[in-house]
C-alpha cells in the first residue's frame, strides 16, 4: 500500500511538472509573440489647411521602417485617429520599397483597416513608429487616445519612434511623472528650413522644429533633405522622408539591444 502511495505521488508530482512546463513554455511563446508586434500611427486628416491640397501619410515612411522591421520578423498593426482606410500622401510607385508595400496584400489590407485607437492594446506592442506626412501636425497633436497608449509602451520599457512630421504625434505626450516625453531627450524631425522651402509654414498649425524645442527636446538636424536619425533614450526620430530607411534600422538596432 505504501508502494501504491509512493507512486500515485510520484506519477501525481511528474505530471504536476509537465503542466507547470507546458504553462511556461505556452506564456513564453505567448510573449514572444507581443514582444514582436510593433504598432505604426498613422494620421487620418487629408487637406493642407485652406490650401484645398491633399495630404495624408507620407508612404515611403510606413514603407521603409516597414520593411525592414518585417524582414527581420516583427509583426505591423496600424492604429489612426479615425480608424479604417487613412489618407495616403508621397504616393509614388517608382520607389521599390513603397510598391512591396501598396501590393503585399497583407498589410495593404490591415493599414487600409487601420486600427481605432479604442481597439488597442498597449500590452500586445513592445514599440509604437508614427509615421509622418502633413496631416500628422493637424490629429495627432491632440489625440489623447493614442497619446495614452505610446505612454504605457513607453513606460513598459517599449520604444518610440516618428519621421518627419510624424514627431509633431509625440510633443503633447507627457510621462506619469508629469513631464513632456521629449522633455530632455535629443530630438529632431522636419525642419523650418525644410517647411519653408516646401511653402506650408505659414499653412501647418505650428512648425515642428520649434515645438520641439519648446516642449523641452534637445533638437537636431542636418541640411534640407539630409538623412538624419537621433537615438536617446528608447526614443528615435528621423527629420525627413530621406531619413524613413534608417530610422527603420535604428528601431530595429534598439529592439534587438533591449531583447538581449
Amino acid at each position: 500500500m505504501n508502494r501504491l502511495k509512493f507512486i500515485s505521488k510520484a506519477v501525481l508530482a511528474i505530471a504536476g511538472c509537465a503542466i507547470l512546463l507546458f504553462a511556461n513554455t505556452a506564456a513564453a511563446q505567448t510573449k514572444s509573440k507581443r514582444m514582436k508586434k510593433i504598432l505604426f500611427v498613422v494620421t487620418s486628416h487629408d487637406k493642407k489647411g485652406s490650401t484645398g491640397e491633399s495630404t495624408g501619410y507620407y508612404l515611403s515612411e510606413v514603407s521603409h521602417p516597414w520593411d525592414v522591421l518585417v524582414n527581420a520578423g516583427y509583426e505591423i498593426d496600424f492604429v489612426s485617429p479615425k480608424g479604417g482606410n487613412p489618407p495616403v500622401d508621397g504616393f509614388n510607385l517608382e520607389d521599390p520599397i513603397n510598391k512591396k508595400f501598396w501590393e503585399d496584400p497583407v498589410y495593404r489590407k490591415k493599414i487600409e483597416n487601420s486600427l481605432k485607437p479604442s481597439e488597442v492594446n498597449p500590452a500586445n506592442y513592445i514599440a509604437i513608429h508614427y509615421a509622418g506626412g502633413h496631416g500628422a501636425v493637424w490629429d495627432l497633436p491632440q489625440n489623447e487616445e493614442i497619446a495614452a497608449i505610446v505612454t504605457k509602451i513607453y513606460e513598459a520599457n517599449g520604444v518610440v519612434s516618428a519621421v518627419c512630421h510624424g514627431p509633431a504625434g509625440i510633443v503633447n505626450i507627457k510621462l506619469s511623472n508629469g513631464k513632456y516625453l521629449i522633455d530632455g531627450k535629443k530630438v529632431n524631425g522636419f525642419t523650418n528650413e525644410e517647411e519653408v522651402a516646401v511653402g506650408l509654414e505659414k499653412v501647418v498649425p505650428f512648425l515642428l522644429e520649434d515645438k520641439l524645442i519648446e516642449r523641452g527636446g534637445i533638437y537636431e538636424k542636418s541640411g534640407l533633405w539630409q538623412e538624419h536619425v537621433t537615438v536617446d533614450q528608447r526614443l528615435i526620430t528621423g527629420q525627413n522622408p530621406q531619413s524613413a530607411h534608417a530610422l527603420g534600422a535604428a528601431l530595429l538596432k534598439e529592439l534587438q539591444f533591449l531583447s538581449k
